[in-house]
Parts: C-alpha cells; sequence; structure tokens
C-alpha cells in the first residue's frame, strides 16, 4: 500500500477517541489559543451577546494549522524522513508547510497555477517546496497523489482524516474554556473539518450547545449529501468564498457531521459580503470571504428562528485574501444586508419625467443611475436606491411607483444584473439579430482569454463583451454570440472543448430589459 493511500479512512473512530485525541493533540508547539472577541455592535443590532473565535491571529492568519500540525507530529520516523506532499490553493498550504518546518519534515504542496501570488509566496516562506499544476484543486490533487506514489510521501488531506478533525477540534476545546455559558455555536462547512471537530467535542462535554453548520450556497456539498444521506459530488462551486469551495464533502467528516450537527445552513454571497463589513467594523479585523461565513450564517439562522438574548459564537476561520477581494466586498455587503436595492424602471421620454420619479422616491439617497435613450416614448433606466429598513422598505418604492404609473422589476436578487449589467446599461444592438448570451467564469492565467477567443471567437461574431475581475482565482466575463439556431449544436461542443465554467443567460430578464434588441 502506497504512502498516499495510508492517509485513507478505513476504520471510523468513537466518539471517546476523537475526545482523546482532541485532548492530547500537541498542537499547541506551533498554534496558539485563539482569542473569543466580543462583537458589541453586531450583538446590539441583533440582540443578543455574540463572540468571534479569531483563528486568523494563528501564525498562517487560519485555523488549517491546527489540524495539519495534529497530523505531521504523529508520523512515524521512516514517514517524516521520506516527507510529506498536499493539494492546496491556499490555508491548507501553509499549515502543512509551517508545520514542516516547524517539525523538520520536507514538504511539497501542489497549487493550481491559477493560485495568487500571495499565497504562492506564502508557502514558500515556511520553506515549501510549491509544484504549480493544473488549473484547479481537482488537477492538483491529482498531480500530488501522483508525486506521493511516486516518492513515497505521505499524502496529508486537507480535511479527510481523523488527526486532521481531532486537530481543528482543539477550537471546540477552547470555545468551552472561554465561554461555558454559550447556546449556540456557528461552524463553516467546506470539506467538513472543524465543522466536525468542534462538533464531535461540543456534543460530548455540553450537548445542550447547538451547532450549526454554514455552508456557501453555491458549493453546498454538505447539504446536499444530508438530502442523499452520502456523500455526493456537485457538479460546479463557486469560487468567491474558495476556502470552502469543496464538490465533496468526506467521508468521515460527513458521518460524524451528520451524527452531531443540529443543523444546516446555507448563505449568498452577498451575506458573507455583509458579514466581512461586520466582522471589520466591530474588531478591524479583515476576513477572507469563507472566513466570515459562519457569521452570515448566524445572522440568517438569528432571523430566522427570531432568537434573542442568546450568547453565541463564530468562527473566523481565516484571513488570506487578496487585497482586490475587497472592491467586490465593499459593493455587494449594502444588497447583503438589504441595505440597497436595484431596480430597473420605465419611464415616459418627456420633459419632467425624471423629476416626478424623483419625487416618489421621496428624498431617498440613489446609489446608482443609468439611463440609455431607448426610443421617443419610452426609457429603461436602472436604478440604486439606499434603504434603512430592508426589504420593507423597497417593497414601498415598488409600490409607490407603480401607482405612479412607472412599470417597475426589482433585481436586487439577479445575479447578472448585479455582476455585468450594472455596468452595460444601454447597449441595444442597432439591428435585430440572432444574439445569444453566455456568462463564463475564467481561470485567471496568462493565455486564458487567447484560448477562448481562439475557440469561440474565430468560429462566431462576438457582439458584447464584457469582463470583470474581482481579485479570485476567477474573472466573470459576460459575452454575446451571433448565433443561428443551426449552429448551436457545434458551439456546444466547441464550449465542451474550452473547458471553462459557462451559462446561458440568454432569457435573462436585465439582459431582455436592457441589452437585447427583440425584448
Amino acid at each position: 500500500m502506497t504512502q498516499a493511500r495510508q492517509s485513507h479512512v478505513s476504520v471510523p473512530l468513537s466518539n471517546a477517541e476523537y475526545l482523546r485525541d482532541i485532548l492530547r493533540a500537541p498542537i499547541y508547539e506551533v498554534a496558539i489559543v485563539s482569542p473569543l472577541q466580543n462583537m458589541p455592535r453586531i450583538s446590539k443590532r441583533l440582540d443578543n451577546h455574540i463572540q468571534l473565535k479569531r483563528e486568523d491571529r494563528q501564525p498562517v492568519h487560519s485555523f488549517k494549522l491546527r489540524g495539519a500540525y495534529n497530523m505531521m507530529a504523529q508520523l512515524s520516523d521512516a514517514q517524516k524522513k521520506a516527507g510529506v506532499i498536499a493539494a492546496s490553493a491556499g490555508n491548507h498550504a501553509q499549515g502543512v508547510a509551517m508545520s514542516g518546518h516547524k517539525l523538520g519534515i520536507s514538504a511539497t504542496i501542489v497549487m493550481p497555477r491559477t493560485t495568487p501570488d500571495i499565497k504562492v509566496a506564502g508557502v514558500r516562506s515556511f520553506g515549501g517546496n510549491v509544484v504549480l499544476h493544473g488549473n484547479n484543486f481537482d488537477e492538483a490533487k491529482i498531480k500530488a497523489i501522483e508525486l506521493a506514489n511516486e516518492h513515497g510521501y505521505t499524502f496529508v488531506a486537507p480535511f479527510d482524516h481523523p488527526a486532521i478533525i481531532a486537530g481543528q477540534g482543539t477550537i471546540g476545546l477552547e470555545l468551552l474554556q472561554q465561554n461555558g455559558h454559550l447556546d449556540y455555536i456557528f461552524l463553516p462547512v467546506g470539506g467538513g473539518g472543524i465543522a466536525a471537530g468542534v462538533a464531535v467535542i461540543v456534543k460530548q462535554l455540553m450537548p445542550h450547545i447547538k451547532v450549526i453548520g454554514v455552508e456557501a450556497e453555491d458549493s453546498a456539498c454538505l447539504k446536499a449529501a444530508m438530502d442523499a444521506g452520502e456523500p455526493v459530488t456537485l457538479d460546479n462551486v463557486g469560487t468567491f468564498a474558495d476556502g470552502v469551495a469543496v464538490k465533496r464533502i468526506g467521508d468521515e467528516t460527513f458521518r460524524v457531521c451528520q451524527q452531531h450537527l443540529d443543523d444546516v445552513i446555507t448563505v449568498s454571497s452577498d451575506e458573507i459580503c455583509a458579514a466581512m463589513k461586520d466582522i471589520f467594523e466591530d474588531t478591524r479585523a479583515i476576513s477572507e470571504p469563507s472566513g466570515a461565513l459562519s457569521l452570515a450564517g448566524l445572522k440568517r439562522y438569528t432571523e430566522q428562528h427570531q432568537l434573542k438574548g442568546k450568547n453565541m459564537a463564530s468562527i473566523l476561520s481565516g484571513a488570506n485574501l487578496n487585497f482586490h477581494t475587497l472592491r467586490y466586498v465593499s459593493e455587494r455587503a449594502e444588497l447583503g444586508e438589504k441595505r440597497e436595492g436595484l431596480l430597473a424602471v420605465t419611464i415616459p421620454e418627456r420633459t419632467g419625467a425624471f423629476l416626478d420619479f424623483c419625487k416618489i422616491l421621496g428624498g431617498r439617497a440613489v446609489t446608482e443611475f443609468n439611463y440609455r435613450y431607448s426610443d421617443d416614448a419610452l426609457a429603461n433606466i436602472f436604478v440604486g436606491v439606499r434603504l434603512t429598513n430592508g426589504q420593507e422598505e423597497l417593497d414601498s418604492i415598488i409600490s409607490d411607483l407603480q401607482k405612479g404609473g412607472y412599470p417597475v422589476q426589482d433585481l436586487s436578487d439577479d445575479e447578472m444584473a448585479k455582476v455585468h449589467i450594472r455596468y452595460m446599461i444601454g447597449g441595444r444592438p442597432t439591428k435585430v439579430m440572432n444574439e445569444r448570451l453566455y456568462s463564463f467564469e475564467f481561470p485567471e492565467y496568462p493565455g486564458a482569454l487567447l484560448r477562448f477567443l481562439n475557440t469561440l471567437g474565430t468560429h462566431w461574431n462576438i457582439s458584447m463583451f464584457n469582463y470583470r475581475n474581482h481579485g479570485a482565482d476567477y474573472g466573470r466575463v459576460l459575452c454575446g454570440f451571433e448565433l443561428e439556431d443551426k449552429d448551436l449544436l457545434s458551439f456546444t461542443a466547441h464550449l465542451k472543448e474550452l473547458g471553462y465554467g459557462w451559462k446561458d443567460e440568454t432569457e435573462s430578464p436585465s439582459y431582455r430589459f436592457f441589452l437585447s434588441k427583440d425584448s
């Protein structure tokens, strides 16, 4: 049996064995007892006592150090001498690299070629040997296992291993020691390591505490597994909260989570952005998206269940992000808090019409206004409005506009409107054409755009193109093509050849409203 396969879970640990392993985990040779910090602003707003476990204060700015060190410290002398290998695009990579440096173990990390330079530099700063391979985590993992088999390295799994789970479980032990009066603990879920580790110890020592798993709604592999009764593989996952962008929950992490979690909740990217803002306003800490996931879940769960006067804790699980990601976060945080509404409104093309429209808004702050002449009768406008009373206020605005004779559509939850359309208002073609609209996710590496154009642009006329990068590993692209019905089969085949994530957006309401000639 190869070293790569020896890390596979064959015999699950009992609850008592996990408790034992968590209690004797040697992680404090390298990790710290992270502070549990009060959050007065959001506590007052939600009428609950809310605290934040500051795992961003770890030496690698993430909780991942705990599990990696716990596993690597327990390797045999022969395994330590042979070295370890891992696949990761970020936090696990740095945890393995630092653990290797501390223990004197050679650590090789296979990272996708799309990994931001700041994360590659972080791994190398701890003495890790970086191998850049593939365009995503799955391709990097295949390469890592191949190298493990070739060189006899031990593969350090990112989450699905008892020693990793036990290492992350030390967070739960600290939480109980720091606040023995907690009512709820909210945990981020990617592959399930931290959720399984914390839940298994909390439920043995203080079973009355509710432990809630939180997932990003576009990478909810645990919820999918719960629904199916076993781990399943998602077709696609979102890339914004890349730290939890996992297609399949681990086998052992699922078993433990299924047994010990009280509930699982999902949140949107906008809600994650709002939670990042909350963390900054209360602590001045800048979280990565996945690091704010559990607070976003706490907020949604509190609202859904109308909780008041409870003691609650969430985890700031990491703070390794590209600075330019904050541009996107700033734009979306207001929407995530329901502090901004986006509307598509049709107004008549006559003198004073815009003034009448603004009067109906009642002096509310307009955050955005986009307009392009359409014809002599009507104009379509894209409006952002600042809200102080959330959805209730937005519904009131929509009602007032409709009573005033203005057709209106709420685009506040329309993803394409928020990502692209608000920056492209007025782009109608001057002729009727057989146009189809597609959105793409481009991996951010040299040659990606050229490959796109070579594969598609030389075959069909591109009628629209919009690209925005938010500092993530993937850029967002909106593209229009002139396509006859007879071209669709061949076009789809070329999309599959291209290999980028894509979606047909031709029937999007915002596209039909603002960009399509035949709307």
